[in-house]
């Protein structure tokens, strides 16, 4: 085990200290190799953890929006311990990164795992801002099972399709500490369509900020099983995905409506027209609130650069392609016309689902999908 992370932490140390430029890796190698040798394990310092941060998301094979890797904020919140210092701190990157809407990406980094030392406790929620869905039907059917969870612990929702569910962290011994999000401290979109008034009655909205709370992030041989992060949606999240799948809102048919579009026969393409007003729909509306959003055309054109510059740099991209091409149109895109090595690179994201259960020990099953976030 402690080879393991010796080389680990070695590979990492050696990536921070070539790509900042800057001398004293010889030294912090032997004080990381003694630290190992004592305790088991290392400390990183501030400076190496936002390294780490900013090249995870540069690594992360599912986002598009790598271009901005470097403009990530990070806050170093290892020395947390509570409950409630963790929903304080949650509150904290929230206010931060919706910015009245001038969306800026973010992680917060929480305590690492300890070697044979289970977790004091874990954020429950898939993202730190998300609708409920009740058994009725009503809401986002991606949540029931959290949104089970909440009302299991007294949480009562208005019974909207928008209900936000609160924040859950659950500590080992099985306690759960809910924080209902205030009115303010959550900036959501009126959904408006910039022709059509009509579509407006279909009364549908969305949240500003993506921010992912169930992966865990790998720096240099040290997992930080809770570090929220976001960037800033791109529409087609919301407007092809989100709203218009299926298996979540299912909108589809409510906007051929608006749009009196014939949805009797596949052939009318009428899923594909009403997918479009939609999009439409979304990107006029965060766009004329002020609020960040990339659409996938510029999205595209963003990771063309991106890749451009990693190349220069030396560094080979990877790309997971089919989280990388757009919902509606991706012949459009030259991502659609690529090819990528999904070479999994480290620093790191990984799903806690893939991961060992920080309460039980055991492999965990299942998991839940993930937003197509464009961070």
């Amino acid at each position: 085990m402690e080879n393991t992370l010796s080389t680990a932490a070695e590979a990492f140390l050696s990536q921070f200290y070539t790509e900042q430029g800057i001398d004293g890796f010889n030294d912090r190698l032997t004080q990381v190799h003694d630290e190992i040798g004592l305790t088991g394990t290392y400390v990183h310092t501030e400076e190496e953890l936002a390294f780490g941060a900013k090249a995870a998301w540069r690594n992360a094979n599912k986002c598009i929006g790598r271009l901005f890797w470097d403009t990530l904020t990070v806050f170093d919140k290892r020395h947390v311990r509570t409950p409630e210092e963790v929903v304080e701190a949650c509150r904290d990157h929230m206010r931060f990164t919706t910015n009245e809407g001038k969306i800026r990406p973010a992680m917060t980094i929480f305590p690492p795992k300890q070697a044979d030392k289970p977790l004091d406790w874990q954020i429950l929620n898939h993202q730190l801002i998300r609708y409920a869905g009740y058994e009725d039907g009503t809401g986002d059917p991606a949540s029931g099972a959290l949104t089970k969870q909440a009302q299991a612990e007294g949480w009562r929702g208005a019974g909207t399709h928008f209900d936000i569910l609160p924040l859950l962290i659950q500590e080992r011994d099985g306690r759960v500490t809910m924080y209902e999000w205030e009115a303010d401290e959550v900036l959501e979109v009126l959904l408006r369509h910039p022709e059509k008034e009509r579509f407006s009655s279909l009364q549908l909205k969305w949240y500003a900020v993506p921010a992912i709370a169930d992966m865990e992030i790998d720096i240099g041989g040290i997992s930080y099983p809770a570090a929220p992060f976001n960037g800033w949606y791109m529409g087609t999240e919301i407007g092809a995905r989100n709203l218009a799948d299926a298996w979540r809102y299912n909108c589809l048919e409510a906007v051929a409506e608006v749009f009196d579009l014939d949805t009797a026969k596949p052939a009318s393409l009428w899923k594909d027209r009403a997918l479009v007003e939609l999009n439409r729909a979304v990107i006029h509306s965060f766009h004329e609130d002020g609020v960040s959003l990339v659409d996938h055309h510029t999205a595209a054109e963003q990771f063309r650069i991106f890749c451009a510059k990693e190349r220069k740099a030396g560094r080979a991209v990877t790309g997971d392609w089919s989280w990388l091409i757009p919902p509606i149109s991706p012949a459009a895109v030259h991502v659609f016309h690529e090819s990528y090595d999904h070479v999994e690179k480290s620093p790191g994201f990984a799903y806690r689902s893939e991961s060992i259960c920080p309460f039980t020990g055991k492999k965990a099953e299942g998991g839940q999908m993930s937003d197509k976030s464009s961070f």
